[in-house]
């Protein structure tokens, strides 16, 4: 990508193949045949009256043709940063929709990966745990698209979600028939999960790793976004009369000599661009700033395809997760009752244990549902 704002629109601008040696002198009636030039070309006037193209000696143009000239190079010059311009901006938009083709593939693959888990190895929890499994990977997909989502709450809320489904029908599969989202025992236990901690480490070690990785990948969404408005913005150059008058003086006035074939020379079409780009020169260096910034966070991005490795991560983390809490069955029936004792949460107690002993009765079922 660019590095030097001036430097690069300079380049854009003009042939890189710049010479001042090669000179072909022409007679006037000659210069009106070359196509760079859309103005008539008079016979030599001993004494014209020209403001920009002052040259001692006869010359090919008069004062019509000289503003002839501004206006083409005028009309030329924002032809060609329109049409630069809309090359970088392309290349931006390209780049900015081929990432997120990509985060949003490997969203899909994980998330597939981790449904296809549930449903061969926890089939018991797939059917109620699947709509929580798609509305992690839908935040997910939001937070790289910008949305003001943690990623950690949104692990956080994941495992919330399904420890009342784990609860009941993995470690005490026997009061597992009537809870539900909306259930009182379902919030009670949402409540004390992080307490409890059913499901060990894993937990914080998926959100860590997923945050890292998708902070990467948003900032890089974004970044690329915002070039992209930048250059919109820039899309329409403003030429000032000075800025103008320099690039005909450049571009043109040799014409007024005869000389069609003498390109300027490469420190002076800097020059003139200098003074065209005044306005736009405090861009240079936040665009510095930005190419660097991109450079770093496609590196962290590459970096041993960690954000493959985190997405792929996922199914193995849920797995090690759900087999901490069969393991620890009892160990999490007991605490969930201590916390529930020290946090005062009685209804929850009471319902809990009733529900484990006598079997349980809420508002979605038609009968008790016994053990």
């Amino acid at each position: 990508m660019c590095k030097n704002y001036v430097y690069i629109m300079t380049k854009l601008f003009f042939s890189p193949h710049i010479v001042c040696q090669q000179k072909q002198l022409l007679k006037c009636e000659e210069a009106r045949l070359q196509p760079s030039s859309q103005c008539d070309v008079c016979l030599r006037i001993q004494y014209a009256d020209l403001q920009i193209c002052k040259h001692q000696g006869p010359s090919c143009c008069n004062k019509k043709m000289e503003e002839c000239y501004q206006a083409a190079v005028k009309r030329e010059t924002l032809q060609k940063i329109e049409s630069y311009t809309y090359e970088l901006g392309n290349m931006l938009s390209s780049q900015l929709d081929a990432f997120q083709d990509m985060f949003q593939y490997l969203l899909s693959f994980s998330q597939g990966h981790l449904s296809s888990l549930l449903e061969g190895t926890y089939s018991s929890l797939s059917r109620q745990a699947l709509p929580h499994v798609n509305q992690l990977f839908s935040s997910l997909s939001l937070y790289l698209r910008g949305a003001n989502i943690s990623v950690e709450m949104t692990i956080h809320k994941f495992f919330n979600n399904i420890f009342p489904i784990v609860y009941t029908r993995l470690i005490n599969p026997g009061i597992g028939g009537s809870v539900t989202t909306s259930s009182t025992m379902g919030d009670c236990l949402r409540m004390i999960r992080q307490d409890v901690k059913p499901f060990g480490n894993y937990p914080v070690t998926m959100a860590q790793e997923l945050a890292e990785v998708l902070e990467a990948g948003r900032q890089l969404s974004l970044a690329l976004d915002k070039g992209l408005e930048v250059i919109n913005a820039t899309e329409h150059a403003n030429l000032s009369r000075d800025c103008v008058k320099g690039l005909a003086k450049m571009v043109y006035c040799s014409h007024c000599r005869g000389l069609t074939l003498i390109k300027p020379c490469a420190g002076y079409c800097l020059n003139v661009m200098r003074g065209c780009l005044a306005s736009t020169a405090e861009l240079d260096q936040p665009w510095r700033i930005y190419i660097s910034s991109l450079k770093k966070l496609t590196l962290v991005m590459a970096g041993h395809h960690s954000l493959e490795l985190a997405m792929l991560g996922v199914r193995g983390h849920v797995n090690e997760a759900l087999l901490y809490a069969q393991i620890h069955g009892p160990l999490i029936t007991a605490t969930v009752k201590i916390r529930s004792k020290i946090q005062n949460y009685d209804n929850c107690l009471s319902l809990l244990f009733k529900c484990k002993n006598f079997g349980c009765w809420f508002g979605g079922s038609s009968k008790p549902i016994k053990k």
